[in-house]
């Protein structure tokens, strides 16, 4: 290495400035820690800047010396990234460790099964050998990565997938650009799949090459490593910053975004026109690409995605399919471009190409699987794209979640903008085929699939909560999101929907990925908000959960009003009217927009309205409400005729819940116990006031036991999960035993 260079690492120097990555080493923070607490470090630090690599992608080593827990003698422990997990946010518990002359004995035995010919079945011979090599117990399973930082003989090596170094990985003249930019620094070893093979290639390289300090792994990503822990970190932020400043030398020279990817065929639409056609189109796809099992949506329409889904070479270059193994897992061998004119505006011709599209793909898919299939290949899996590409309009990923689906979506852009690097200095070529089947239906990868926890009851599901800001509606997002659900917390005021669905997230994450800005960034919950008497309020809203995720599934209606009569017994016409309103007009109007919707995408789905016992019992002092509340029992009926088959629609009738319901405000609540002739004290506390009140309802029925919202909750979930799946038109009565709503 040049004395410049050298220079460049030394820890008494001011941290190096970059343009196209981040220094975000600290000494301060660094020497507070030691072993592998510096490995989690490093990890994080890289792990944090995409432009070094894509999320769960790459992987860290460090080889340290340990006090063997049976001899108490030092032995070297190679510690590595596991399988799983994210470089980002890992911590000690996602590295493996290993003891490393185990490793290195190992590959006496590789070699001797090899030389039978039995490579492939050695390499998956090996990954179960490591667990005879492991340190202390270590639960954590062992990447296939493990070889490549085991017989790389430094201390610390970094292995990652940056898009500028893919670019030059994915070009044609990898070798030759490898030389002319890095020299003897960085060696090249042509494509091999991850495993024990591929780190005999590297240490061989090692031994050939001493002073190269890298590895550019064609198609794939590279490898670096150094003795020092931080001049390792800087030299693979050295590697990248050199091949990044020299892709964009030579795509400025190009003409830049201007001539990116052959120049622009088409135009972006205007964001709200984007917008409304991605409504439009969102839940009619979903249902096309749910064929096999429901999925989840994602959308983008950045500028750096249009600019490739607008471009003369997108088709050339989707049909190409992506070169780094990481990207392709979750992209699938190519995405699925269609070559629509956005100009038109003309939104059953994209229907048209998009469902010409698809029975295209999934030919093409198959013929893939045929072709490359070995004889204990695993059967061919869901034959649907995972990533659709739109001329004006942008990306669209799906995924088993929202999580899956964003990283699908990120995964992509970086192959696009490997793509981009690979087009500006040279020319893009993918992984050929037969590789990328051996790495997606490989057996050790079918394995871990089928290691995986079953999903839960309502995965894949996206189930929209009307009133979802507290009571009844907070219980039941609650309730729903625990079994897998995705949940949309739709309330009038928005500040409460939100608090719900942060609860939600609080709790659950937003999943892997790095969530952007806009609504289609969103995990596990959305919020929403919405006036369900307002039909244009409706319909965005439902349009919202489709630019969100695609579509949905279900409507859980437990949003309600009620407006007391005055002294005198009476209601004034238009709190009447208002009360209808939402108890009946709403619920209809939400079951009407949502028909609309539940059509197009063409998968069943479950409406459940919120009725009340009082819908059977007439009582004195709540005529309105009881009167809608009967109402609502026969639109259950109704609509449950005008939605079949399609979708099933059910009601949930409640006893009187007073805890955490936002029609029993403290004032209300002090009324109804006068009313009642309860005995309470003005001081008295909310909660106080609220137990008692909740309790005299309770001795009225048969359980006497109150009823909670968490009560009610639970016949929502009934009615949207499968286990009611014959079960329509119903109205489920949670009330504790009310014998005057017997019926009769």
């Amino acid at each position: 290495m040049s004395a410049s260079i050298e220079r460049n690492y030394a820890h008494c120097m001011a941290p190096k400035i970059y343009q196209h990555v981040s220094n975000l080493w600290n000494d301060a923070d660094a020497a507070k820690l030691s072993g592998v607490d510096r490995l989690v470090y490093r990890s994080n630090k890289l792990g944090a800047d995409l432009r070094i690599t894509n999320t769960g992608g790459g992987n860290t080593s460090s080889k340290l010396k340990e006090a063997d827990p049976l001899t108490g003698k030092s032995a070297e422990v190679l510690w590595v990234k596991g399988s799983g997990g994210d470089l980002r946010t890992s911590t000690r518990e996602n590295f493996s460790s290993l003891y490393q002359q185990k490793l290195i004995a190992l590959q006496k035995t590789y070699a001797a099964r090899r030389d039978k010919g039995l490579k492939s079945q050695a390499e998956d011979d090996m990954v179960a050998a490591y667990n005879h090599t492991t340190f202390n117990l270590n639960p954590r399973a062992s990447s296939i990565d493990t070889p490549l930082h085991s017989f790389i003989p430094s201390r610390h090596v970094d292995h990652m997938h940056p898009n500028a170094i893919i670019s030059i990985a994915a070009s044609k003249r990898c070798v030759a650009i490898t030389k002319e930019l890095f020299g003897a620094e960085m060696a090249y070893v042509p494509w091999l799949r991850p495993g024990f093979e591929l780190g005999l290639a590297m240490q061989v390289i090692c031994k050939k090459h001493p002073k190269a300090t890298g590895i550019m792994m064609g198609q794939h990503g590279f490898i670096s490593w150094d003795n020092d822990d931080k001049k390792c970190y800087l030299r693979t932020l050295d590697f990248i910053e050199k091949a990044a400043a020299y892709i964009e030398a030579k795509y400025q020279a190009k003409g830049g975004d201007a001539k990116a990817f052959g120049g622009a065929k088409y135009q972006t639409l205007p964001p709200a026109r984007r917008h409304e056609n991605f409504a439009a189109i969102l839940p009619w796809l979903r249902g096309q690409v749910s064929q096999h099992r429901r999925l989840i949506g994602t959308v983008q329409d950045d500028d750096k995605i249009l600019r490739f889904v607008n471009s003369k070479d997108a088709p050339r270059l989707a049909a190409l399919g992506t070169s780094c193994p990481d990207h392709f897992l979750r992209t699938k061998i190519k995405p699925l471009y269609v070559d629509w004119n956005p100009q038109t505006g003309d939104l059953a011709a994209l229907k048209t190409k998009l469902a010409a599209g698809l029975v295209q793909y999934r030919k093409d898919y198959a013929a893939y699987y045929n072709k490359c299939k070995r004889a204990n290949s695993p059967a061919m899996r869901d034959a649907n794209p995972t990533v659709v590409l739109i001329p004006g309009l942008g990306m669209i990923g799906w995924g088993k979640d929202k999580s899956e689906s964003r990283v699908t979506t990120e995964f992509y852009n970086c192959a696009v903008e490997v793509m981009r690097g690979a087009e500006a200095i040279d020319r893009y070529i993918a992984l050929p085929q037969q590789e990328a089947f051996d790495i997606e239906y490989w057996l050790l990868e079918e394995a871990k699939l089928k290691r995986m926890p079953a999903e839960k009851e309502l995965a894949r599901q996206v189930i929209i909560v009307i009133g979802a800001g507290s009571g009844i509606g907070k219980e039941t997002a609650h309730r729903l999101v625990k079994e897998g659900a995705h949940i949309v917390c739709v309330d009038m005021k928005l500040e409460a929907a939100q608090a719900t669905a942060k609860e939600i997230t609080d709790k659950y994450g937003v999943g892997i990925g790095v969530a952007g800005s806009g609504i289609s960034n969103c995990g596990p919950a959305l919020a929403l908000a919405c006036n369900i008497a307002d039909r244009a309020s409706v319909r965005t809203m439902l349009d919202q959960v489709a630019l969100a995720y695609g579509g949905f599934d279900s409507i859980c209606v437990t949003a309600g009003v009620f407006w007391p009569s005055d002294t005198t017994g009476h209601i004034p016409d238009d709190k009447w009217a208002f009360t209808f309103g939402v108890n009946v007009t709403g619920s209809y109007i939400v079951g009407d927009e949502a028909a609309r919707t539940w059509k197009e995408q063409g998968l069943r789905g479950s409406l459940v309205l919120t009725t009340s016992a009082n819908a059977v019992v007439a009582k004195k002092g709540s005529v309105a409400y009881d009167c809608s509340k009967a109402a609502a029992n026969h639109l259950v009926r109704e609509m449950a005729i005008e939605l079949a088959p399609l979708v099933r629609v059910n009601g949930v009738a409640p006893a009187t819940v007073v805890q955490g319901s936002a029609m029993f405000p403290r004032d209300r609540v002090i009324g109804s116990l006068a009313k009642y002739n309860i005995p309470y004290a003005e001081s008295e506390a909310t909660e106080s006031l609220v137990k008692k009140l909740a309790q005299f309802y309770a001795d009225r029925t048969l359980t006497k036991a109150p009823i909670t919202p968490a009560d009610q909750a639970e016949a929502y979930f009934l009615l949207v999960t499968q286990r009611l799946s014959k079960t329509t038109g119903q109205v489920i009565t949670v009330d504790g035993g009310l014998h005057e709503a017997f019926l009769r």
